[in-house]
């Protein structure tokens, strides 16, 4: 009890401190709160919408995540540069033309709020609302920030579509050229290496075993024929004929044929008669018995012919004979050789020609893949073109406020008042706290650690007591009449306390 009374006469000796604190403070805040000036406040409501054409059907090419399209159009819409020309232009502000850009803009954004929600399951939606001194001001600036996000949706969404589209067509032709070059590339090898081509190398070792069998075939005519020339040569020498004794003359064509015949019998002996070689030399028996038919019957005059005349005439034909089957020969020979060089070569022809093949494939293979994207972009392009991809639309669009939606002159003034208290309280207490006088008993045991036998309190007499009363009266009245006054004298002849207090909150980022 002696505590609480001790208190309450702590209380009433710093009653004028918190007089005027808590006047100052409570007086401030009526007035603010009766002259602010009122503030509209107009919203659109967005959400994200997803594709209408399932992705099954028609991939889209905007497949920006709800949550980060919001916060690009936000990042966007938010930019100096739009800040400051809507409000030159719709004139939002107070006193706009007193104000540097800078003020401009931290005004706009204070004035503005954007709120976003998204979630697992749930609906992305954007919520973007501007406070402005009047209702058109307020609709107006909603009205050009929903302009110009639908203006950026569309924006964002066909010019990626359009880049896209752009992109593999460019590729495609890029492709296409390089395709080009790569089968001009392998048509000008094959036609510089016609002759040394991997597919034509079975044929041409097939060739090849024919040319050395006909080389051989020549071969061993060549040494029957010069076997021939010297047996006659020899028989003329020792019997000064040219037929042998008991024979009959015969052209070294009719010796020829014969022994075609005699290895014609031997080969199919062993060899089919499709055998290229069994084929081979019955083609040459068909042209020498061509020969022998053309020759002129020999004459039997009864009698055995001698001299040089015949052997001249069978020699010169087997000169001559020779002469054809070495030409043969030789012809045979190049043949073999180049073709032979044919065959070395293919090998690294045919490593080359599989590199470029395969050089070939790999562009083909890139190139039917960007024909196919290209298709695709093509198709979600039209998509973002016709607005059927994933896009912002409006909710709620933006209405003319009916009244203004701030400040709440109520809660300001109340909660002014209130305020006005509580630091009027602090400084009370923060006084006593820091008061380290002795005014009780007991601060006389704490601080000197002695205790009184009693404590006589100081009498005052009625005339002291009448004085000591009327000038706290008065001391209590000028606070609750001076303070007011002096605050109302700052609003109307200094400056209005609202617009402090608007520039304070426009400093600190804050609205009422």
């Amino acid at each position: 009890m002696l505590e609480t009374k001790y208190y309450a006469s702590v209380f009433v000796r710093r009653l004028p401190y918190f007089l005027v604190v808590a006047t100052l403070i409570s007086a401030a805040s009526v007035i603010v709160a009766m002259n602010l000036p009122p503030s509209y406040e107009s919203s659109v409501k967005l959400i994200v919408e997803s594709p209408q054409i399932p992705g099954t059907l028609a991939e889209p090419i905007a497949t920006t995540p709800a949550q980060e399209q919001l916060q690009i159009v936000e990042q966007r819409l938010m930019t100096r540069a739009n800040l400051l020309d809507i409000a030159n232009r719709l004139k939002v502000l107070n006193d706009q033309a007193d104000l540097t850009p800078d003020q401009i803009v931290q005004a706009m954004v204070a004035r503005t709020s954007i709120q976003s929600s998204s979630g697992r399951n749930a609906a992305s939606l954007m919520t973007v609302s501007f406070e402005a001194p009047t209702a058109q001001n307020a609709a107006g600036v909603v009205n050009e920030y929903l302009t110009l996000i639908l203006q950026e949706d569309v924006k964002s969404r066909t010019g990626r579509a359009t880049q896209t589209l752009e992109f593999f067509e460019q590729e495609v032709d890029r492709l296409s050229a390089v395709l080009a070059k790569r089968s001009a590339g392998i048509l000008g090898f094959k036609t510089s290496n016609s002759d040394a081509l991997p597919e034509s190398l079975e044929y041409r070792l097939g060739q090849q075993s024919l040319l050395q069998e006909r080389l051989a075939l020549l071969q061993r005519e060549l040494s029957t024929l010069s076997g021939q020339r010297t047996s006659l040569i020899e028989i003329f020498e020792a019997t000064g004929r040219v037929t042998g004794i008991g024979g009959q003359s015969g052209t070294p064509e009719q010796i020829q044929l014969d022994e075609l015949r005699r290895q014609l019998n031997e080969a199919l002996v062993v060899f089919s008669p499709e055998n290229p070689q069994v084929k081979l030399l019955q083609a040459r028996i068909d042209q020498v018995e061509a020969i022998v038919r053309a020759q002129p019957t020999p004459t039997d005059t009864g009698r055995e012919e001698t001299g040089n005349s015949l052997l001249d005439v069978q020699l010169a034909g087997i000169d001559s004979r020779q002469s054809i089957l070495q030409s043969r020969e030789d012809a045979t020979n190049v043949e073999l050789t180049r073709l032979m060089d044919t065959i070395s070569r293919t090998p690294a022809n045919s490593i080359k020609l599989d590199k470029l093949e395969l050089a070939y494939q790999n562009t083909q293979e890139q190139y039917n893949l960007a024909v196919d994207r290209l298709s695709r972009a093509s198709t979600g392009e039209r998509i973002e073109v016709l607005s059927r991809g994933q896009r912002i639309s409006v909710i709620e669009p933006p209405a003319i406020p009916n009244a203004p939606s701030k400040p709440n002159r109520m809660l300001i003034a109340g909660g002014g008042s209130v305020f006005g208290i509580l630091a009027g309280l602090g400084l009370v207490v923060l006084m006593e706290f820091l008061n380290r006088s002795i005014r009780r008993p007991e601060d006389l045991i704490k601080k000197l650690g002695i205790s009184p036998i009693a404590t006589i309190p100081h009498i005052r007499s009625r005339r002291e007591l009448v004085m000591q009363r009327s000038f706290k009266l008065i001391r209590i009245l000028a606070i609750l009449i001076g303070v007011p006054a002096l605050i109302y004298a700052i609003h109307t002849y200094y400056q209005p306390l609202d617009l402090i207090a608007d520039r304070i909150m426009n400093k600190l980022g804050v609205r009422w």
